[in-house]
């Protein structure tokens, strides 16, 4: 079992910028990678970011060149740098983490982007 626990997540203006941690505990050694979706009342979840345990990155479109994902393994935390926030980005963002073919997610964390 993994344990992820998200933090960082706040209101801001538009064009703010906010960081999101996620760190994990329980089995971490067998994660593989992880990642942040987001959840807008009214929208299916979507994909922001994952990061491979290698490094390896991909983004949803929508975020692409605003926001970066990065990753401490020594700290089994993963992190999300969210520059120039646009009122849609506003969403619960989730965390999360893949073993093997298993998905373990956090519990959300609110992110409100205001115009």
């Amino acid at each position: 079992q993994v344990q992820l626990v998200e933090s960082g997540g706040d209101w801001v203006q538009a064009g703010g910028s906010l960081r999101l941690s996620c760190a994990a505990s329980g089995r971490v050694s067998n994660i593989n990678d992880m990642g942040w979706y987001r959840q807008a009342p009214g929208k299916q979840r979507e994909l922001v970011a994952t990061i491979t345990s290698g490094g390896s990155t991909k983004y949803g479109d929508s975020v692409k060149g605003r926001f970066t994902i990065s990753r401490d393994n020594a700290k089994n935390t993963v992190y999300l740098e969210m520059n120039s926030l646009k009122p849609e980005d506003t969403a619960v963002y989730y965390c999360n983490a893949v073993v093997n073919v298993d998905y373990y997610w956090g519990q959300g964390i609110q992110v409100i982007v205001s115009s």
